[in-house]
């Protein structure tokens, strides 16, 4: 199907990366635009008034937002090419139970980026307590799979997937350290599976260069 696929994203963001690995993953060809965030242009406004936020995929003229809402996009619309997520009714639950938890909690990680003193030692705590349960608990179903549902990468690995490069960038910026491996084995175990593969591989910025922004804007917003 030759349908006309634009995506505006930033390459700074770990979420315009999800939509990114989605769709090489299902072998999608697109056009990607380059957002700058502190310039945004008249096409992102007018695509996401909302929230005015990227990513943001055009399929056919028509705008959808939001990371994960796009991934759900595109999978009901290709569902056979490459499937994000499995047949199997009680798995495709399980695997948005996952997504829904990550999107909810995975907030505190943030804070951390953004936050010091008091504020930043409640977001390590909370951060914390959600790596402990996806630690404990999501990787219950995993049997001999090395992907969280499965034996490839799925909707579940997409959304969780910055933190094996982004979570590195908070740590650093933020002068923290969170995911110490002898604490987190099998997330440790995960994220260096997921960075293995050669598409998420060859798509992750440079740790420098994500570094130096991500500095300036924490300092900016320490010092507002």
């Amino acid at each position: 199907m030759d349908e006309d696929l634009k995506l505006h994203g930033s390459w700074a963001s770990p979420y315009s990366l999800r939509v990114i690995w989605a769709l090489k993953l299902k072998g999608l060809s697109y056009e990607y635009i380059e957002e700058d965030l502190a310039n945004k242009s008249d096409l992102l406004l007018k695509y996401n008034p909302i929230f005015k936020k990227i990513p943001v995929l055009l399929h056919d003229g028509k705008p959808i937002c939001e990371s994960m809402v796009i991934l759900e996009y595109l999978e009901q619309i290709w569902p056979n090419q490459y499937p994000l997520l499995p047949i199997d009714p009680y798995e495709r639950a399980l695997a948005r139970f996952w997504v829904n938890c990550f999107e909810e909690k995975s907030v505190s990680l943030w804070l951390i980026f953004r936050a010091k003193g008091e504020e930043q030692e409640r977001a390590m705590k909370d951060s914390l307590e959600m790596l402990e349960t996806i630690e404990e608990h999501a990787f219950k179903n995993h049997k001999n799979n090395i992907f969280f549902i499965g034996g490839k990468i799925g909707i579940v690995d997409i959304a969780f997937g910055w933190i094996c490069h982004w979570l590195k960038i908070i740590e650093d910026v933020g002068g923290v350290k969170l995911l110490e491996e002898n604490s987190f084995p099998n997330l440790h175990k995960w994220m260096k599976k997921f960075k293995e593969v050669p598409l998420i591989k060859e798509s992750l910025p440079n740790h420098q260069k994500l570094f130096l922004p991500f500095k300036l804007i924490r300092d900016m917003l320490l010092a507002s």
